[in-house]
Formats: structure tokens, sequence, C-alpha cells
């Protein structure tokens, strides 16, 4: 029979297994894979920002641009906020899971209320992201508590963050619609430009704290390819609100090789490469891909709208300058993150001129967006100009491999 010590001591190893406490800053392991925890929770934010773009598809005004600008920067931002949590601190153990539970949660209604979030009833929005905001504070609270000397001044500011961005979001419910709007716009500023400074401000005694897992990096990644399947929800969406027909299919088939042609210039110069391991470069890698996602994510809104006027003689305003904007976006946001990488100096032969030609085509792209051609020869011109620095890059290294002739 087993004695009564042996009982609690049986139960107490497995409550330690069950309930580890957080992680210690700098403990975190460089080489961790990322777990289907993380990606379930990782497509439940996805979730939100469907919900944008099928609202942003909706309104492609000027307003419409700049609710879904502010709502995605702050869903972006409470993903990056439970990312770093989870990655500095948190295992896979029944503690991980419960407190991944409950940021999903709080996201589930949060993303009902995304739809009217810049109207009459965004309190609502408001008041679930407070929420959000709130639990991620506490959160960062309880892993501070047991953190070494070094990381309890800026632990305690990053929570006192957080706690401020919860509640301006909970007195925000009862501003007027636009004011609420600008007042969330500064907010996500403001929490940017404090995570830069509480960042390029780190002793170097916290800098263990700051380098880029594996797993975050894959992170970074597997949040644009999830992303990326926004451009071909549009086109499907797209396509069933109208009668099909060979000029609607084929519009759409072009928009999603638009899509895919976003996938190959981030992965393929950019995407799944950890940054060189500078505060610097680290930040810059980390905040340049809100724009590289958004973009994304509003490229996928503006297809709907260019399958929907396949017939038309011109792309109309609004759909043409957010998709060839978007891809504007992606090229330019895809060559800062490429400038952090050891390949930006390893292979200058390679990047210096793909980022000169990236620009030029960026450049190539707006201009494409203000004239506006027929939806089918505005897509057909976009896969050409997205095909022109994955050319550039393929002539390049083939030439480099070749090796002369006897």
């Amino acid at each position: 029979m087993t004695s009564r010590p042996e009982s609690q001591e049986h139960w107490a190893r497995l409550r330690r297994q069950l309930w580890r406490p957080p992680r210690a800053h700098g403990d975190q392991p460089r080489h961790r894979v990322v777990g289907p925890l993380e990606l379930f929770y990782d497509l439940v934010v996805v979730v939100l920002v469907a919900q944008a773009a099928h609202h942003l598809a909706a309104h492609l005004t000027w307003h419409g641009l700049a609710e879904f600008a502010v709502v995605f920067a702050l869903v972006w931002i409470a993903w990056l906020n439970g990312t770093l949590h989870h990655d500095l601190h948190g295992y896979d153990d029944a503690r991980g899971r419960s407190l991944f539970l409950l940021q999903i949660l709080v996201l589930v209604p949060m993303g009902a209320f995304i739809p009217k979030a810049g109207g009459a009833e965004g309190a609502h929005f408001a008041v679930n992201a407070g929420i959000l905001f709130a639990v991620l504070a506490v959160l960062w609270f309880l892993a501070g508590r047991g953190s070494s000397a070094e990381f309890r001044k800026p632990t305690r500011l990053y929570v006192v963050g957080t706690a401020a961005c919860a509640a301006v979001l909970f007195a925000s419910a009862g501003l007027p619609a636009d004011t609420r709007l600008l007042t969330w716009g500064l907010l996500a500023l403001a929490f940017l430009a404090g995570f830069a400074w509480m960042v390029l401000a780190a002793a170097p005694a916290q800098e263990s704290a700051l380098a880029l897992t594996d797993a975050l990096v894959e992170r970074f990644g597997l949040l644009i390819i999830i992303v990326l399947g926004e451009t071909v929800t549009g086109v499907v969406d797209g396509l069933a609100a109208e009668p099909t027909t060979v000029m609607s299919l084929a519009v759409g088939l072009v928009a999603v090789v638009v899509g895919f042609g976003a996938w190959w210039t981030y992965f393929d110069f950019a995407g799944h490469r950890p940054p060189r391991r500078t505060r610097t470069v680290t930040l810059g890698w980390m905040l340049t891909h809100l724009p590289l996602t958004a973009a994304v994510t509003a490229m996928g809104a503006a297809m709907v709208g260019l399958v929907e006027h396949a017939h038309a003689d011109r792309t109309p305003v609004a759909t043409a300058w957010v998709l060839c904007g978007g891809v504007a976006v992606v090229l330019a946001a895809t060559m800062l993150v490429a400038m952090g990488l050891e390949a930006w100096r390893d292979e200058r032969d390679l990047y210096r001129p793909l980022a000169g030609t990236c620009l030029a085509v960026a450049l190539a792209a707006l201009a494409l967006g203000a004239a506006r051609p027929a939806p089918l020869l505005l897509g057909l011109a976009l896969v050409v100009l997205l095909g022109i620095p994955w050319g550039l890059a393929v002539a390049r290294r083939l030439g480099r491999d070749e090796t002369p002739a006897l």
C-alpha cells in the first residue's frame, strides 16, 4: 500500500510536469520546432485576419482601408504578444495549453466584432480587445515574477505598457466611431514605438532574450503562408458572387498566380531564414512583417473585386490601387527583411541588384495601378512584374554555378 508521503510526492511530481512555471528569460531553446498548439493558435488569429479582409473587400474606400489597417495592426500586435510570450516562457504542457485556450476564447468573439469595428458598434470590439490585452498583461506579469534581476525592470515596463493598451481600448468604447478609430491607430503606433525602444535600449545582459529562435522565425513564415490563403479565398469569393464565365475564370486563375508570386517573392528571397543577431536587425526583421502580412491580406481582399469586374474595360480604381499597392509593399518589405539576413552580406552579387530590381518593379506596379487596364491585363502584368526579380535571381545563380569549359 502506497504511503501518504509517497502519494503526495507522486502528485507533486505530476503537477510539476503538467503545470510548470514560466521558463526564465534567456532559457528558450534555440532549435525548437513549432508545435501543433502554436499552429492552431495561428489559425485562430488568421480567422480574425480573414474577417478584416472580407470587410475590406466590401468597403474598398479610403475609410475602409484605414479601418482595415488599424484593426489588422491591433490583431497582429496581439499575435506578436502571444507568440513572444510562448516562445520565451511557455511549455507544451497543461499550463501552456490553458493559456493558449484562454487567448483563443477571447479572440473568437473579437473576430465576430471585426466587421463592425469601425462603425457605431465598434465599442464591442474595443471592450473585447481590451480584455485580450489585459489577459496578455497578466501573462507577462506572471512570467516576470520569476525573472532574474536584470529582467525585472523591462518586464515591469512591458506589463505596464500592455496594461495601458488594455485601459485605452476599454476607454475608447465610449468615443465616437471616427475618434475611436483614430485612437486605436495612435495606440498601435505607440505600442510599436515602445516595443522598439525597449529592444534598442536593452542592456547587454538582456540580449539572450532578444535572439530569435528557429521556432519564432518559423512562426512568422507560417503566418505569411496562412495569410496567403486569403488570396485564394478572395478569388473563390469573387467567382462565387457572379455567374462563372470564361473571362471571370481566367481572371480568377491569373489572380491566384499573382498570389503565388507573392509567395515565391517572400520565401525565395527572405522567408524562413533567421536574421543576423543584433538588436537593430532583429527589431527591423520583426516589425517589417507587419506591413508585409497586411499587404498580402489586402491583396486577397482586392481580388474579390478584380474577379467580380472581370468583364470591365478598366479595373475599378480602388481594386487596382489596393492590389498593385499590395504587390509593391510585398516587394519592398521582402527586401527590407532580406537586408537583415546573413545572405545580404554573403551574396552581395545577388541581393544588391535584386533589391534595386524589386524597387523598380514595385514602382512599375504602382504605375500599373494608376493606369488601371482591364482586370485580365492587370493580372497578367502583375504576374510578369513579379517574375522579373525571380528571373533575375535564377539567372544570377545559374551564372554563378556555371563551370568554365575545358
